[in-house]
């Protein structure tokens, strides 16, 4: 009972506190949110463009604000990412946009990791514009995908948070370096 009410606890939706919030193109960020009973800070948000086209805003919240990638990558610790849509988006683009990720930011993934970014893709929806995927990291549980505000499932360990997170912060993120740099609270 107490193991059960524990796991539950660690997936629950993250709950943001209503002290301050940041907002980027309209969609409103807090400052901090609650996973597995850790505080979590927000590191950096981005705003995802295609062309002229607005995609996402993105949100990194982490255990230890760091503007160092690798750190946050060496921390087995909590984190959140929000991916709020700012436009309608296929799941095959969605689907496509991660695998071009992982091919470009972790070549070197094992055949586990490349299997759980293909169940990551089998959890995948068409989004439209103000709905939102949600990627919780818990060390020991893994990362917990919502869709649309419904929890779809939760893949893989930490092999599989790094590699996902670095499609955003690895050493080519698909939506740029200066979205890079603002997920990291770097100057720009």
């Amino acid at each position: 009972m107490l193991l059960t009410l524990s796991l539950l606890l660690a997936v629950a939706p993250p709950k943001a506190p209503a002290d301050s919030t940041r907002t980027i193109s309209g969609v409103v960020l807090p400052e901090n949110v609650t996973v597995a009973g850790r505080n979590l800070v927000l590191n950096g948000a981005a705003l995802r463009k295609k062309a002229i086209f607005k995609v996402y805003v993105a949100a990194l919240y982490v255990a230890n604000k760091s503007e160092s990638a690798d750190a946050i990558l060496a921390e087995d610790e909590p984190r959140h990412m929000v991916m709020h849509f700012v436009r309608n988006v296929d799941k095959g683009k969605i689907c496509d946009a991660w695998n071009d990720g992982l091919k470009d930011n972790s070549p070197e993934a094992s055949e586990d990791v490349k299997k759980e970014f293909a169940d990551l893709c089998g959890l995948m929806a068409d989004i439209k514009n103000g709905e939102e995927m949600t990627f919780t990291y818990v060390p020991g549980t893994g990362t917990t995908v919502s869709v649309a505000g419904q929890e779809k499932g939760t893949v893989g360990g930490r092999e599989f948070s790094e590699a996902l997170l670095k499609c955003w912060i690895g050493p080519k993120p698909g939506p740029g370096s200066g979205f890079k740099k603002d997920l990291l609270g770097q100057k720009r």
